[in-house]
């Protein structure tokens, strides 16, 4: 803990997907536990927006991370504007709910490259600085699809699946270097993507029912632990994904019916 009592005071974090949902309430965590928060999104908006009231520099950064050029430019800018990186938390990503007979190639290739090559290039852009520093806390953010078999979501699925296992690769790769690298996989979570769904009638009741703790979640239950995640709380681990899904992943069949 630092002097003030704010865990982070002192740290600088990229989070992208920052706008909105998972992501904006993520920068609103950090900002409150002191650090600087970089947010990216494919719209430069206001960090005040997102960030009402919270003290120091921030940085809004406009990015589509589907290009891998503005993986790297978002490093850069960051380093640029803070000096330091100390905390990526990657969460961007973009789903589809498409049968897999109904799922065109375009649209799979832009899940995996926003959800699977964008967390991976920024990765790799942003490790050098922090082995220049002596360490850093990289969080992916990935999804209970990951972890159990969900319907007309196999691309999606799949790259959630592949962001867990980079997750393991690169704790044993990037630790000798003190960068701990983690992953949080929300299940339902109360935002945007699922507003649609949410329409639907007995869809609520469903998710609820399936979910142990008997409520959705909200975006800053995963938010909270991702602030563990980033913390001197959580410095002996790394190489784990962490479900922050009320219980859903680890005691029934996800999605049973048409959910």
């Amino acid at each position: 803990m630092k002097a003030s009592g704010l865990p982070l005071e002192g740290r600088t974090a990229v989070v992208t997907g920052a706008s909105r949902g998972i992501g904006a309430a993520t920068a609103r965590a950090l900002a409150a536990a002191g650090a600087r928060v970089a947010l990216v999104s494919r719209h430069a908006d206001d960090p005040a927006a997102v960030l009402p009231g919270a003290p120091g520099a921030n940085l809004a950064i406009a990015a589509d991370l589907a290009e891998a050029e503005e993986c790297e430019r978002v490093v850069e800018e960051a380093v640029s504007a803070f000096g330091r990186v100390d905390i990526l938390v990657n969460n961007a990503a973009t789903a589809a709910r498409l049968p897999v007979t109904a799922t065109p190639t375009a649209v799979i290739d832009r899940i995996l490259a926003v959800n699977v090559r964008a967390p991976l290039v920024l990765v790799g852009a942003v490790v050098p600085h922090m082995a220049d520093r002596g360490g850093g806390c990289i969080i992916n953010v990935t999804s209970v699809s990951g972890l159990v078999g969900t319907p007309r979501r196999a691309a999606y699925a799949a790259s959630k699946g592949a962001l867990d296992a980079a997750t393991r690769s690169l704790a044993i790769e990037l630790g000798p270097l003190g960068i701990r690298v983690n992953a949080v996989a929300p299940g339902v979570v109360d935002t945007a993507m699922w507003s649609s769904n949410k329409q639907v009638p007995g869809v609520v009741e469903a998710v609820n029912a399936l979910t142990p703790l008997g409520r959705w979640a909200q975006p800053e239950d995963i938010a909270d632990v991702i602030v563990f995640l980033a913390s001197d709380g959580a410095r002996f681990v790394t190489g784990e994904t962490i479900s922050v899904d009320g219980g859903m992943a680890r005691t029934m069949d996800l999605y049973s019916g048409d959910v």
